[in-house]
Formats: structure tokens, sequence, C-alpha cells
């Protein structure tokens, strides 16, 4: 681990799996559906929680939905859906495991009309990130209008765990959002 980098405060210099997640991942743009399906699942999930809380888990979740596979989630069965709840590894919230196979199948309906969940996302910023300039923690926003307009759109096609936080904070995962800060190594290259 490089520890004389400037990163984002919020990643500390401590936890390796933290760093490698701002430094290969936070705010890189992704343009796959199975990873745009992750991270939206992901942050739902942590909800409530600590992000690193849910990275120390993201393997267990890989292992039990199919490497997310939305086709093959969408038809996962209660039973199986239990048999998840049982495992430590995972975060065990009954209704969280469940909107996994109820969003899938959202997702799936999204893939239909726009041809891929990137469509949709992306087209809400026009295909380009917002990049933002940030110059310290203060200046970090939880929701936009943008995430906003998504979050409704989600909740309005049946998706759950969608509210505009957790819809900015996957903008921000999936790179339509660029929110390191100015001193960060991330944001002067």
């Amino acid at each position: 681990m490089v520890t004389n980098l400037i990163r984002c405060p919020w990643c500390g210099i401590t936890d390796q799996l933290y760093v490698d997640y701002h430094d290969n991942e936070w705010g890189v743009p992704v343009h796959d559906d199975r990873v745009l399906f992750e991270f939206l699942s992901l942050e739902w999930s942590q909800a409530g929680l600590s992000w690193i809380t849910v990275l120390r888990k993201r393997e267990e979740y890989r292992y039990h939905f199919q490497d997310w596979n939305i086709e093959k989630i969408s038809k996962m069965t209660d039973e199986v859906l239990e048999k998840i709840l049982l495992d430590p590894g995972i975060i065990r919230n009954r209704l969280k495991i469940y909107s996994v196979r109820k969003n899938a199948i959202t997702a799936l309906r999204i893939q239909q009309e726009f041809g891929s969940l990137d469509a949709y996302f992306w087209n809400f910023v026009n295909h380009k990130p917002i990049i933002n300039h940030p110059q310290t923690m203060s200046d970090f926003v939880a929701k936009s209008e943008i995430s906003q307009t998504i979050s409704k759109d989600l909740k309005k096609r049946g998706m759950s765990f969608v509210g505009s936080t957790i819809i900015y904070a996957h903008m921000q995962a999936i790179g339509m959002v660029d929110d390191h800060i100015d001193t960060c190594w991330k944001s002067i290259t």
C-alpha cells in the first residue's frame, strides 16, 4: 500500500480493503450491468451501516447472488433466500435480502425497456460523469436533484431500498459522480 498519497479522508490509510476500494473502484465509471447491479445491491445493504462492513462481506454476497447474475437472482426461491439469511458472512436483514430478488426482477424490466442498466443510469447524466470539486469533507452532499429523480423513478418501477441518499452513493460508486476531494491523488490524475 502506498501511504504517502493524499486520499479522500473517508477511506483512511490503515485498512487495505478500504484504500483499495477508494483507489481502484470508487468514482471509476462502470458500464457493466452486473457490476451496476452489484453496487446498487451493496448500497442498499449498507443502509444504516458503515461501507467498510459491506466491503468485508462483499465476497459472500457475490457467492450467494451468483456473481450478481441478474437473471439467476430474479429466479431465486424463498427457500434459497432463507438459506442465505443463515450465513453470518452477509448482512442478515430479511427485507434487504428479499429486495435483491425483487429488485433484480425490476432490473430485468429496465434492461428490456432501455437495453441495459448502463443505458438507464447513465442517461440521467447524459452519459458523462459529473465532476464535483469538493475541497473538504464538509463539501460533500448526501443527495442531489438527479439522485432524487432516479430514486423516484426506481421506486415507481417497483424497486425497494433506493432512496435518494442510497442512489447518490451508488452514483459515486459507479463514477456517475466524481466526488474525490481536490487534493486527492485520484482527483489530480
